[in-house]
């Protein structure tokens, strides 16, 4: 990623004003791409609004004031991404970082007792035959083969340890992270395969059904949501 970043270029997921300035901070490379992350100095200022300046954000971050995952993190350009825990515990405040209707970044209000939610993007055989679960947020973590690829699993805060493990399959809910339906959640009806080197799709269900690709999908829970939804 580049050290700079013009406004009018920045991915249309960051909710900023475009035409105000000329700049925003670039992000450093980190577990998440651009496209699916943004930096935590615009956390800080335009969506917690703890600063009118960058000068103000980035002493408040520098002082680890602001925590993702439990951990606190002071680079000001730290990318923060997808289902990531944004926690101010000065103020008892906890958000989740989704993406809204018009696949915006958006914070969702939780509780201290909040837990992350991360999606099992690739797994890797190691020496012995374990397996290595590689998550969307770049974390990584030894586990039994009984997980599979889009599987969800839900790791406690600070500790960051595995408490449950909810399967890809029909009849589970997901929310879309990405496309035309971003933001929405269904009911997951079928899993079609497709041939080749082409992407397999996706149809759930909300008040009527809908497809999309399997990378856009994420799993949230079994019959109820493992996080607030709005």
């Amino acid at each position: 990623m580049g050290r700079h970043q013009k406004r009018v270029a920045a991915p249309v997921s960051w909710p900023i004003t475009r035409k105000t300035h000329a700049w925003v901070v670039g992000a450093n490379a980190g577990a998440h791409s651009k496209q699916t992350g943004i930096p935590l100095l615009v956390i800080v200022r335009d969506f917690l609004k703890l600063a009118n300046n960058s000068r103000e954000a980035k002493k408040i971050i520098n002082e680890g004031n602001i925590l993702v995952d439990g951990i606190a993190r002071k680079d000001y350009k730290y990318i923060t991404g997808l289902f990531d825990i944004i926690s101010v515990p000065a103020q008892n405040e906890y958000y989740r970082l989704l993406l809204d209707v018009n696949n915006r970044f958006k914070l969702y209000k939780e509780g201290p007792d909040a837990h992350k939610l991360c999606r099992i993007n690739d797994k890797t055989i190691m020496r012995k035959g374990a397996v290595q679960l590689n998550l969307h947020d770049g974390s990584n973590f030894i586990a039994s083969n009984e997980y599979k690829t889009f599987d969800t699993v839900i790791l406690s805060l600070p500790d960051h340890k595995i408490t449950k493990h909810i399967a890809y399959k029909p009849g589970n809910l997901a929310m879309i992270v990405g496309g035309e339906h971003s933001g929405e959640v269904g009911k997951i009806k079928q899993i079609r395969k497709v041939r080749g080197s082409g992407t397999n799709m996706v149809v759930l269900s909300n008040e009527k059904d809908f497809e999309t690709i399997e990378n856009y999908v994420f799993v949230i829970g079994e019959s109820t949501p493992e996080i607030k939804v709005v």
